[in-house]
């Protein structure tokens, strides 16, 4: 019976061992993404944009075209979908900028409001605000080097940024076939042929997502500006632009995107009718984006439970910002194609996915159809 009991002992203290030694790898692995951030996420977002123009490259090196003048090839239209972008928003804040008297003068009124509606309720004279604003405004004055150097070093940091992913995705697509057999090398060749089909699903994951996510956002541009048109917002198609653009950070940046809409109907002199009209119109949006956008454009392909969604999403703004959050729905993804694709890990495949139930695909007027019944 000693012998029995000592034994137990020995499997409680070493399972006990093993799982101390897990919580501290778990924690050496999160620290070591938290502090290595600025090496890691835009080796990473690099990543998964190469994976996003390997079609292109590929169907460039079939007729002919050298690799190396590929992948240039690729970088290029990269940069010119970017400054298309940065010459839209561009040109909608210029034209944003000729109401910015009006957005001044309702700014001023609410500002006002909110001076009388203190002075009531606690007794703070508007002058005294005044006084309490102007001693605030005079110490931060002397900041103001300080900030614009601040704004400087943080312009440079990305522009570097910038430049090195750009310069990774080049060497990504130029010596994908080094890095890949890299990875063949490192498994028995009995299970190379699986981690290939690991390689080709996850680069097929991280594709289809960043290009349908492209699809939808273009989507979102049209939808939104109808409505915003709709409804009366100065400017409504800049404000289309910024919903749809920070849908990039799911469920974050549509929020933060109409709540901006929402102050500039406030600012501009709108009243409550406009400010439900905004909402309403953020709704049918997301109504269609969900049930119809989603399935439709950027398809089933990261097949995640909304839980983990969300974990991983504010798990990836703890680690790196708002990059960590950009890339933490492909990554988790490419995670799960690993995880259940290999034996002792498929259920935690299991875990983050939807489940196995696999529903039949309908024809979109049946989808229609069935949402209204019980």
């Amino acid at each position: 019976m000693n012998i029995h009991k000592k034994i137990m002992m020995e499997q409680k203290a070493n399972s006990l061992s093993r799982a101390v030694q897990y919580l501290l790898l778990l924690f050496l692995l999160f620290a070591g993404l938290y502090f290595s951030a600025g090496i890691l996420m835009p080796i990473a977002l690099a990543g998964i944009m190469a994976m996003l123009f390997l079609p292109l490259s590929r169907w460039l090196e079939k007729k002919g075209i050298n690799r190396t003048v590929g992948a240039v090839i690729c970088v290029l239209l990269l940069l010119l979908v970017i400054g298309l972008m940065i010459f839209l928003f561009s040109w909608r804040v210029s034209n944003l900028q000729a109401n910015l008297d009006q957005m001044e003068q309702q700014a001023n009124k609410y500002i006002g409001q909110l001076q009388q509606l203190i002075n009531d309720r606690f007794g703070v004279s508007k002058e005294q605000q005044d006084a309490m604003l102007k001693k605030q405004g005079s110490s931060g004055a002397g900041n103001v080097a300080t900030y614009i150097a601040s704004f400087a070093a943080g312009f440079l940091g990305s522009l570097t940024t910038g430049i090195l992913v750009l310069i990774y995705i080049f060497l990504f697509i130029n010596s994908r076939k080094h890095f890949k057999n890299f990875i063949l090398k490192l498994v028995k060749k009995e299970h190379q042929a699986k981690t290939n089909t690991i390689i080709e699903e996850a680069s097929g994951v991280a594709q289809n997502y960043v290009s349908g996510l492209a699809k939808m956002i273009v989507c979102l541009w049209v939808m939104y500006g109808i409505g915003f048109s709709i409804v009366g917002v100065q400017n409504a198609f800049f404000f289309a632009i910024l919903c749809g653009t920070l849908e990039i950070i799911p469920f974050v940046g549509n929020l933060t995107g109409t709540s901006l809409t929402v102050l500039m109907a406030v600012a501009q002199g709108g009243g409550s009718t406009m400010v439900i009209s905004v909402l309403i119109t953020y709704g049918l949006v997301q109504f269609i984006q969900s049930y119809i956008l989603q399935p439709l454009v950027v398809g089933k392909d990261v097949d995640v439970n909304p839980f983990f969604t969300i974990m991983v999403l504010v798990l990836g703004d703890t680690l790196w910002g708002i990059g960590g959050m950009v890339l933490s729905i492909p990554l988790l993804g490419m995670l799960k194609i690993v995880f259940d694709h290999i034996e002792p890990l498929k259920p935690y495949g299991y875990l983050i996915g939807n489940g196995d139930e696999k529903k039949p695909d309908k024809p979109l007027t049946t989808k229609i159809k069935s949402w209204f019944k019980k």
